[in-house]
């Protein structure tokens, strides 16, 4: 680490200041509802592009891989998105939250003084029993596509797990609504946890640890990093920030210990994914959980890796900056194939660059850009770091609105689950990061549209006509 540190140059250190700057700026501003949502942002870039430096022994690996101009270049990239992130944010929160502004930030008030509101709590049970009333459709659907197949959709750990939403990477058919259940059923499953961290109603409570029960093995026993972090943070989050009454040395110290058990989950994932399946794996039929803890690596964790990539792929002509050509791919990803079959690829382009074949379902792998390279192959290294930088405050100023308008139905529930996408948005802004986001606002709102009572009526209606 000592090695890595001598070799960084000015650019890494204006990079670190703005991050230590930035967030001491953010954490003052968390009682307004921007302060927290920048501070993941900030934390996101941290993570992928300083802490790739760290992790992936930059004296050894980038200093070795790339020229000294290139390593520079790429640094004062991230040093002006962070630049542009900061100024942006404070600007469009002010432009599109000033009539919610006087209000105080929802998450805030609830660490400080607890879940045990009285509308709080209601809004909980409503969005319980509608997520329960989604969760009932889901797996209808997914009983008559399995069939005999369907006690593996809940335990896949006493077989092999089963997936009801299967598809190619390039879509066709009714590919579009697979992957709408299966985004639709990570918001759900990710709801379940955060009701059974903070409802005080003990029914309530007891079923929807019944439901995680039922609901995250499907995703935990996938190979897939993002979806477990997506269903198990914000409802461990919403435990130990809200539910748990201790100091913040305490609750930190608990959070070390769930976060220590989950990176062991995720090098367990790691080791045994490329081999077997994970369900085999925990069978004995693969790396076991000691020798995985110690051995595994985690992959994909090199965002300033490639960058550089980018920056040298454009400098040799290998790569071309598209203009704005993988914002719009994904921008109108959401329409279905089956509609326009001529849609837009995402980032095949740099796939093929970065030495993946192209094949007719695809490449032979994906390669993410990252939030800051993302930008410069759309708009190159000065206006796209800032346009990256602009997509990420419109971000966080709707994450602050969540967190403002408090007296909505699952507002804190998707306010969270956006808070943990952010940091799979350091990979790549897309839609397929934030599906189960946008998916789930629809969901709330059409709860918030109906009487507060209607979810559990539906669900004993169904329940009636199965007997």
């Amino acid at each position: 680490m000592i090695e890595t540190l001598t070799v960084l140059p000015l650019s890494f250190w204006v990079v670190a200041a703005l991050l230590l700057g930035g967030g001491a700026w953010a954490a003052t501003r968390i009682r307004e509802g921007i302060g927290l949502p920048m501070l993941v942002v900030l934390g996101t870039v941290a993570s992928w592009y300083a802490g790739d430096v760290l992790y992936n022994d930059y004296a050894h690996n980038h200093a070795m891989m790339f020229t000294a101009d290139v390593l520079q270049n790429a640094w004062w990239q991230v040093a002006w998105f962070i630049t542009s992130f900061l100024c942006l944010a404070s600007l469009m929160h002010g432009l599109f939250n000033g009539r919610l502004r006087q209000n105080s930030s929802r998450v805030f008030l609830l660490a400080q003084t607890g879940s045990e509101d009285s509308v709080f709590q209601s809004h909980l049970d409503q969005l319980f029993w509608g997520a329960v009333l989604g969760w009932v459709v889901l797996v209808a659907i997914a009983c008559f596509r399995l069939g005999g197949q369907i006690p593996y959709f809940f335990f896949p750990f006493l077989g092999e797990r089963a997936d009801p939403w299967g598809r190619d990477q390039i879509g066709s058919g009714i590919s579009a609504l697979l992957s709408l259940a299966g985004n639709v059923q990570l918001f759900l499953a990710a709801m379940f946890g955060v009701v059974a961290a903070l409802a005080r109603n003990e029914r309530v409570r007891l079923l929807a640890l019944l439901a995680c029960c039922l609901a995250w093995p499907n995703f935990i026993f996938d190979r897939t990093r993002n979806s477990m972090l997506v269903i198990v943070m914000p409802g461990l989050l919403s435990w130990v920030f809200i539910r748990l009454r201790m100091g913040w040395g305490q609750k930190l110290a608990v959070l070390a210990v769930c976060f220590a058990v989950v990176n062991a989950w995720m090098a367990f994932v790691i080791a045994n994914r490329s081999q077997t399946s994970i369900a085999a794996a925990v069978r004995g039929e693969g790396t076991n959980l000691k020798e995985a803890s110690v051995e595994a690596h985690h992959a994909g964790l090199n965002m300033f890796e490639e960058l550089c990539w980018i920056n040298t792929l454009l400098g040799a002509n290998t790569l071309e900056v598209n203009r704005g050509g993988n914002y719009w791919a994904n921008l109108v990803n959401p329409i279905p194939r089956g509609l326009w079959k001529e849609k837009p690829l995402i980032g095949l382009d740099y796939a093929v660059a970065r030495g993946q074949e192209y094949t007719d379902t695809g490449t032979t792998a994906t390669m993410s850009t990252g939030l800051v390279g993302q930008g410069v192959i759309n708009f190159g290294s000065v206006l796209g770091p800032a346009f990256a930088a602009w997509l990420m405050a419109l971000w966080v100023t709707f994450l602050a609105r969540l967190d403002l308008r408090d007296d909505e139905v699952g507002n804190l529930g998707v306010f969270q689950l956006g808070l943990v996408e952010t940091f799979n948005l350091g990979r790549d802004v897309t839609f397929l990061a934030l599906y189960p986001v946008l998916f789930g606002l629809l969901i709330v709102w059409w709860m918030r549209r109906r009487p507060s009572d209607r979810p559990q009526r539906q669900l004993r209606k169904f329940q009636r006509g199965a007997v």
